[in-house]
């Protein structure tokens, strides 16, 4: 089954809307401390954003003086000047994400609205299906992934110092490479193939050669911008996606080949989930606020592309199991409406374990 379908691409859109509508809901989303911590990062973003944009200010106003003394309306190099700097301030440096990413090393804000709406989407589900045989309701995500540390293990986590600059690396590669595909596109002649390539090679290795080929065939025809878009919106869904699975990855340890292999394994629903906030994160301002939302909704994901986790003494082995996803088929042939029927009877419980009595369910997230 193919990893990057349109099926799997839609059904993650749906858990966009469907998991930030839940993560609204939740009362303890709102506590003081999270929007004391989102008003220091939106602090943060407009300072970086106005050191930003008072070059790009400066050399517009440059440019209009220039205008008095010269006819610049048969002119283009200002046009592809101006064209450049704001490419490189919306599309190369992404402030808000950059911001945010950073605050996750500074304070475990994120990581604690991670796990708050782990334990709503828990607490929902048990109250959602009271009236069910509490035989036949999934495990509970919340009790286990409270107990793990997400202190890393030598050889697959990094201490946050050494996480901090492996993002940094990441981040400065991912904005020297679509810095360098917007510079050599410029070049007479051959620029106008260069978006379309990177376009092919991106994207042949998860649909194939042929819709890959249909991909620059396509950009051959459209105008520059929009297939700037398209490889910015692709690559910034990976990376955002990657930072809002952080709090779970940082508990379930994968070795960095099982990690590959678990997002390979879900890529289609991964990029439709994560596509709509890439879009929305790139709004000044108001995109460090919906990180938290962002970062709110994929506690609902988690409990739909995995299992629930085992306690860590019993962890072993886990992390390979949850690599493949096993139900991929079944969940993306549900109706929106039976989403919550995956995981169902997820693990035999205990005959006469407390687990299983839904008011001692509800109790637990109280």
């Amino acid at each position: 089954m193919p990893n990057f379908e349109p099926n799997a691409v839609i059904r993650g859109a749906q858990l966009t809307i469907v998991g930030t509508v839940r993560a609204l809901r939740n009362p303890e989303l709102f506590k003081h401390e999270h929007f004391r911590q989102a008003g220091f990062a939106i602090a943060v973003g407009v300072a970086i954003e106005l050191i930003i944009q008072i070059p790009i200010i400066g050399v517009k106003f440059l440019l209009w003086i220039i205008s008095w003394m010269a006819d610049l309306e048969s002119a283009t190099w200002d046009d592809t000047l101006l064209e450049s700097l704001d490419f490189l301030s919306k599309s190369v440096l992404q402030v808000p994400f950059l911001v945010m990413t950073l605050m996750r090393y500074i304070t475990p804000t994120l990581d604690e609205i991670f796990m708050e709406s782990i334990k709503w989407v828990d607490s929902t589900y048990v109250d959602k299906h009271k009236a069910d045989d509490p035989k036949t309701l999934r495990a509970m995500y919340y009790p286990s992934l409270a107990m793990y540390s997400t202190k890393g293990s030598v050889g697959v986590s990094k201490p946050k110092g050494e996480s901090m600059l492996v993002f940094v690396r990441r981040y400065g590669r991912k904005v020297g490479m679509m810095l360098g595909i917007f510079l050599l596109s410029l070049l007479p002649i051959v620029g106008r193939f260069v978006m379309p390539a990177a376009s092919f090679f991106s994207f042949q290795q998860m649909v194939g050669p042929a819709p890959a080929a249909a991909i620059f065939g396509t950009g051959l025809v459209l105008p520059k911008r929009y297939l700037v878009t398209f490889l910015h919106t692709y690559y910034s869904s990976r990376s955002l996606m990657r930072e809002l699975l952080e709090p779970y990855f940082c508990r379930i340890k994968y070795t960095h080949e099982q990690k590959r292999r678990w997002f390979a394994d879900r890529e289609g629903v991964l990029f439709g989930f994560a596509f709509a906030f890439t879009v929305v994160l790139k709004t000044p301002f108001i995109g460090v606020l919906m990180y938290g939302i962002a970062q709110a909704s994929t506690a609902y994901l988690v409990t739909k592309i995995t299992d629930p986790p085992p306690v860590p003494a019993e962890s072993e082995g886990f992390a390979e199991s949850q690599v493949t996803w096993t139900n991929k088929h079944d969940f993306l042939q549900l109706s929106l409406e039976n989403i919550d029927k995956i995981n169902v009877a997820a693990q035999n419980k205990k005959g006469g374990d407390k687990s299983d009595d839904p008011d001692a369910l509800r109790r637990k997230f109280a």
